[in-house]
């Protein structure tokens, strides 16, 4: 299965650029939130794959305009062709902000999944805004990553673990692909194509 990842910046070369045959071959697209919910809808217009997402913490707007015709996967575990895709958006709380969570509630928020990952016996992606705890994350509090996306990289072993949330330009040398015991981490910071 080819996958394409976005996130946090929408890409010129899909968008602003776009030719015919871009995103062929593409069968699934995971959007890691903080996109603008038209340039989902342009990317779903231009390719029949499905489109899940989570928020990012930018993404109050989608209460207003949600993403036309895409699927949210957010506190919950959703299944594509027999990839068990887990979503769970958002960052760390650093100010007023829907989509914003302290260490605590995203804790309780995975304890809430619990009923759904016994039935599904597990996830094979993790689909998240933010990074795990020192797994890519950054200094400052609002790009710290979550504890509670550890626990659930050692408990359940998923093959990836998709993110977005630390842009590869904010200067620091944040890696593309990295590892994690048996996963495979990505940031997806505007566009990644990988098979699963």
């Amino acid at each position: 299965m080819n996958i394409l990842a976005i996130a946090d910046q929408e890409s010129r070369s899909l968008w602003d650029y776009y030719e015919p045959g871009k995103l062929e071959g593409v069968d699934l697209i995971l959007s890691c939130g903080d996109l603008s919910p038209k340039y989902l809808l342009f990317l779903g217009t231009f390719s029949p794959a499905p489109i899940l997402y989570v928020h990012g913490n930018h993404d109050d707007c989608y209460a207003a305009e949600p993403p036309v015709n895409c699927i949210c996967v957010e506190d919950r575990l959703y299944v594509h062709k027999g990839v068990r895709i887990l979503g769970l958006g958002g960052s760390m709380r650093y100010k007023p902000g829907t989509h914003q969570y302290t260490q605590r509630q995203m804790d309780w928020r995975v304890r809430k999944l619990w009923f759904q990952l016994q039935r599904y016996g597990g996830f094979d992606i993790l689909l998240t805004h933010s990074p795990a705890y020192q797994l890519g994350d950054g200094q400052d509090l609002p790009h710290t990553g979550f504890r509670a996306f550890n626990a659930l990289l050692e408990r359940y072993n998923p093959r990836y673990f998709v993110h977005g949330h630390t842009h590869m330009t904010y200067g620091r040398s944040y890696q593309r692909r990295s590892s994690y015991r048996d996963t495979q981490i990505i940031n997806a910071f505007e566009r990644y194509r990988f098979e699963y």
